[in-house]
């Protein structure tokens, strides 16, 4: 692979397999995986997250409004989106329906996966209800007074429900935004792993649809971590079994032919978070690591070539206590959601130990 970094944009260029006509040909695309040259801040040096709010019940998603900086979260067990004001939690939107998810132990969800879509409009992935039930709402911030409006008053897509022996769609626990549409992993059909596509329409929004079945794809569950890279691939974390060990998948989608690009193993566990920096344009990632709470953290992957192939080489940067969702703002700053509860000391399906942290600019 050959890398050139240009005024801290980097341009990738990959070679992988086609299948189009004849024997295995080489097919040439660009895939914007960072590469780390001469890194400003050494993977060694120490990364202390500064606590923003803690208290917090299972926070889910993170996500920063574009121009304020504001932070927003998803308190799923809580029941409530709330975004920082004064260094204080204060109450967006309340009354979420709540369903439950885990394998020992058990968590109260509500609503999920975070991304603004622009200034005032702020995207929520459904974890509320039961699957074929769950949807993808929007609210407009400018319409939020004080204390809050309930969860029923955002726009909502329509369902995927069951049909036929196609189960129902829920649990959007990753929430990305494109120029055309609205895409969000879905964790309803076990045997699919949907990752499912909303278009962004001049009256509002389309339909809501499945679109790419990512377990046909690459025979690994879960797809969690969503992302768009500096290209407009759709990047996807496939979080995998949580009871598995480092089984956890990196892949690359095109939007157009919704073909897989690239699917990399990454030595990690749980992969529920992907983000950019906007300052060097490396993609970092969050670990939950639900079978070993005690190797989660926060990881730089780097592109790099093992055998003559494209490869991953995931850095742990700061170890973390179950964390769940992060974000970038336009500074650089990366705030990073946890629930905190990996020794199981606090009980009940929801633990008031969650936390938001902050982790200067640098990355």
């Amino acid at each position: 692979m050959e890398i050139i970094a240009l005024r801290g944009k980097l341009y990738g260029i990959n070679r992988i397999f086609s299948r189009e006509r004849g024997p295995r040909m080489f097919r040439r695309f660009v895939l914007p995986l960072f590469f780390a040259l001469l890194l400003a801040v050494s993977a060694n040096a120490e990364i202390k997250p500064e606590v923003i709010l803690e208290g917090l019940k299972c926070p889910t998603g993170v996500a920063v409004q574009p121009e304020t900086g504001i932070v927003y979260v998803s308190e799923s067990a809580a029941s409530q989106i709330i975004r920082v004001v004064d260094g204080k939690a204060e109450v967006v939107v309340k009354e979420f329906p709540q369903d439950e998810y885990g394998k020992g132990p058990t968590y109260l969800m509500g609503p999920l996966g975070l991304a603004f879509m622009d200034k005032n409009h702020l995207v929520v992935g459904d974890g509320s209800q039961k699957d074929g039930e769950e949807v993808v709402r929007v609210y407009h911030i400018d319409e939020i007074g004080d204390g809050g409006v309930k969860a029923d008053m955002g726009k909502k897509t329509n369902p995927l429900k069951p049909s036929d022996d196609v189960p129902g769609e829920g649990n959007f626990y990753g929430v990305a935004i494109d120029q055309e549409a609205i895409y969000v992993t879905s964790n309803g059909d076990d045997k699919k792993g949907w990752i499912a596509r909303c278009p962004l329409e001049m009256d509002g929004l389309g339909e809501l649809a499945r679109f790419i079945p990512t377990k046909d794809v690459v025979q690994v569950d879960a797809p969690a971590a969503i992302a768009i890279s500096p290209r407009r691939e759709i990047v996807v974390g496939q979080m995998g079994e949580i009871n598995d060990a480092k089984d956890s998948l990196l892949t690359f989608y095109d939007q157009k032919s919704k073909k897989l690009l690239l699917s990399l193993p990454t030595d990690l566990h749980d992969i529920v978070g992907l983000a950019y920096s906007p300052k060097t344009g490396r993609l970092y990632a969050v670990d939950y690591s639900w079978a070993d709470p005690k190797q989660g953290g926060l990881y730089r992957l780097d592109a790099t070539r093992r055998d003559g192939k494209q490869a991953i080489n995931a850095t742990k940067l700061l170890d973390l206590d179950q964390p769940t969702a992060m974000a970038f703002n336009a500074d650089g700053e990366l705030y990073i959601t946890e629930f905190a509860n990996g020794d199981g000391k606090a009980e009940g399906k929801d633990p008031a130990t969650g936390k938001l942290l902050k982790i200067a600019e640098g990355l």
